[in-house]
């Protein structure tokens, strides 16, 4: 009997000292992660803005179906935003120079407008608090679409390229969130600007990205311009018009939406 208390006690007291080791190796881990890091935006800008250029092949979206259409729209929409960041939050915004583009075209016998409007989404994202909040208009309506930043699974590759001065790395993921919509993802971000900031979600880097391409083409965003310097104040601000929604909730209303103007005879094609 004291033998086995003896061999439960020893085994006890070996379970106690590997928890307290790995305790011990979590919390080396965590300061050098901190250390990391710290070392990492030491030397680093971090506040300023950049301006992207966003084009998306218009031709590649269009459904299989709808493929006569390519000779009635232009290949590519081209739009432009601005990035602004600072120490603690960034915030993604249109450059709203026209509100639609409007065109006129012949085909099946019949001549017909189109229009393609500038989406007045921003993306506000704030990474002491993890925080997500993208302003989306929706038939008329604002929503404020409540989400949690999540690191991505990316990849590194061994190329480099130049974007506006800075010599960039590579990152490459597929990302599968959206049902039939795969997309082949590949960034370019530099660390020498801030790290985690970029358009749109594309800012779980270490490093500011500047260059994103979707699907080899189908979608492209290219920073056209850099400036380090002071913000105003109120650049990088929280949203707060609109109703509060998630992003599942706001997926879901889309993609109802959808659904009825595909049962209606209506054609989409993402911007």
């Amino acid at each position: 009997m004291c033998v086995s208390h003896a061999r439960t006690f020893t085994y006890i007291n070996s379970t106690v000292k590997l928890t307290l080791t790995m305790k011990r190796i979590i919390i080396l881990i965590g300061v050098f992660i901190s250390m990391a890091a710290a070392q990492v935006v030491f030397g680093q800008t971090v506040e300023g803005n950049i301006t992207y250029e966003s084009k998306v092949n218009l031709h590649r979206r269009l459904p299989v179906e709808r493929a006569e259409m390519k000779s009635m729209i232009p290949e590519y929409r081209t739009t432009n935003e601005q990035l602004f960041f600072n120490a603690e939050a960034s915030m993604y915004k249109p450059i709203i120079e026209d509100e639609e583009d409007q065109f006129e075209a012949e085909g099946g016998g019949r001549r017909m407008t189109m229009r393609f409007r500038q989406p007045a989404s921003e993306v506000y994202v704030n990474q002491n608090s993890m925080e997500v909040i993208s302003k989306q208009e929706f038939q008329g309506k604002d929503y404020l679409v409540l989400d949690t930043l999540e690191l991505s699974p990316w990849k590194f590759g061994t190329e480099e390229k130049t974007i506006q001065g800075y010599v960039c790395k590579q990152a490459y993921r597929t990302d599968e969130t959206i049902p039939d919509r795969k997309q082949e993802i590949t960034v370019w971000y530099t660390d020498k600007i801030r790290p985690f900031v970029g358009p749109e979600r594309f800012n779980t880097l270490p490093g500011a990205v500047l260059a994103v391409d979707v699907n080899n083409g189908e979608r492209v965003i290219v920073a056209t311009k850099i400036e380090l310097k002071s913000l105003k104040k109120n650049d990088v601000v929280t949203p707060t018009k609109g109703q509060k929604i998630t992003s599942a909730e706001f997926r879901k209303m889309m993609d109802e939406q959808m659904q009825k103007m595909r049962a209606n005879g209506g054609m989409i094609i993402r911007n």
